[in-house]
């Protein structure tokens, strides 16, 4: 059963060093965890941004090696965007959800609905600038989930406690000012609580509610984690009591065909 407690601790790790490519994530959270003298427990759940992983597996991208495809150059006009910045967006997502001056909505290869299929240019510098010369971009994680999985087996090994990870990304809404932290990926943490069924306060069943508790998670984090120079790039939440689950972060998006905005 899931429960939360009447108080969360929201608990962002210091000196996480500036990931490069080829970094063992599960080794830096050890020694992260080890430095803020957090030992993890049951129930914790581990967020680490989306941003950790992409530099770890060298999704760096030159955009002066980008060859724009007749396609990219049209849409790129169109929204008045980097051609070579719009050919990775299409690369990266299997359709154009909303396009607008400035802005360019997709569904990602992913699942998720975003705004430049997460791509980022904001800390984006590889460590070494013979790499190329740039500008630089950061993709997302290959595969978030996977990547969850592979850290949450590895810290449940070293710490013996049962926990949940997620991968968090900024999310902009539709219909709201502002991003949000939202889960991409997820392990061990159900990514959904479905209360239907739940007595409310007059013991009325509920009918509706299914609470997205990945993405409260990764918004609870991302208020400590910031999203500038702060360097806080894993924050440990605890206070929760769920069942381990299998279920991925990509469980929370909508189907195309159910999806009001797309």
């Amino acid at each position: 059963m899931i429960r939360c407690r009447e108080r969360l601790e929201v608990i962002a790790l210091p000196f996480v060093p500036r990931v490069e490519r080829g970094d063992d994530v599960a080794a830096l959270a050890r020694a992260a965890l080890e430095r803020a003298s957090v030992t993890l427990a049951d129930g914790d759940v581990l967020v680490v941004t989306s941003k950790v992983l992409s530099r770890a597996e060298g999704r760096f991208v030159d955009l002066s090696r980008v060859e724009p495809s007749e396609r990219a150059a049209a849409l790129a006009a169109e929204v008045a965007k980097d051609p070579r910045l719009v050919e990775l967006i299409l690369r990266e997502s299997t359709g154009v959800s909303r396009k607008a001056k400035h802005v360019l909505i997709v569904r990602h290869r992913l699942g998720f609905v975003g705004a430049n299929a997460g791509i980022d240019a904001s800390n984006a510098l590889p460590a070494s600038a013979a790499e190329g010369s740039g500008p630089w971009v950061l993709l997302l994680p290959e595969d978030p989930d996977a990547s969850a999985r592979s850290l949450r087996r590895a810290l449940e090994a070293a710490s013996g406690a049962r926990i949940g990870v997620v991968v968090s990304d900024s999310f902009g809404r539709p219909f709201r000012l502002g991003t949000v932290g939202g889960a991409i990926g997820c392990a061990g943490l159900p990514p959904a609580w479905d209360r239907r069924g739940d007595r409310d306060l007059d013991g009325r069943p509920l009918e509706i509610t299914v609470t997205a508790l990945a993405d409260q998670v990764a918004a609870c984090a991302d208020l400590v984690a910031g999203q500038a120079d702060e360097g806080r790039a894993m924050v440990v939440v605890r206070g929760l009591s769920f069942p381990a689950s299998d279920d991925p972060a990509s469980a929370l998006c909508r189907r195309p065909e159910e999806d009001l905005y797309a």
